[in-house]
């Protein structure tokens, strides 16, 4: 028998569990602020956001009401029939990178110049290859 306590997270778990982190930050409540309204731990929110525990659907209910939304707001993109959801799983997984929702709000206040370049910069700081200038490092000056 397999160890529960090896096992990772199921994706859906983990992008729900995004979900309600990308909903609770963009309202500006905090962990212990959502937990106090549940009835939980903060580490239980934390659990929660990161995947490690599945949220029962009579909690998801309690989370959606403290963070003023629908249950299906959250779970929009789980739920997705007609399209493709593994791209959005995907996203919404990202989204959990420690500063990743910090670095998008900076990014959103700039200038559209500014963003392609920090793009560029990106891209050769982690070797990435340019999609919009593939024959720029054959060029010889």
């Amino acid at each position: 028998m397999t160890d529960p306590s090896t096992k990772a997270p199921d994706p859906m778990d983990v992008a729900l569990g995004a979900a309600v982190r990308i909903r609770r930050r963009t309202i500006g409540i905090s962990q212990e602020a959502l937990a106090e309204q549940c009835g939980v731990s903060f580490q239980q929110i934390q659990k929660y956001e990161n995947g490690a525990n599945r949220i029962s659907f009579s909690r998801l209910v309690q989370i959606a009401r403290a963070l003023k939304c629908r249950v299906v707001d959250l779970m929009d993109v789980l739920d997705a029939p007609d399209r493709e959801t593994s791209g959005d799983i995907d996203l919404l997984t990202r989204m959990r990178t420690p500063g990743a929702l910090e670095l998008l709000a900076a990014y959103e206040q700039m200038a559209p110049d500014a963003r392609t370049s920090l793009v560029g910069l990106l891209r050769a700081v982690t070797a990435q290859p340019s999609a919009t200038h593939p024959a720029k490092s054959r060029q010889i000056a």
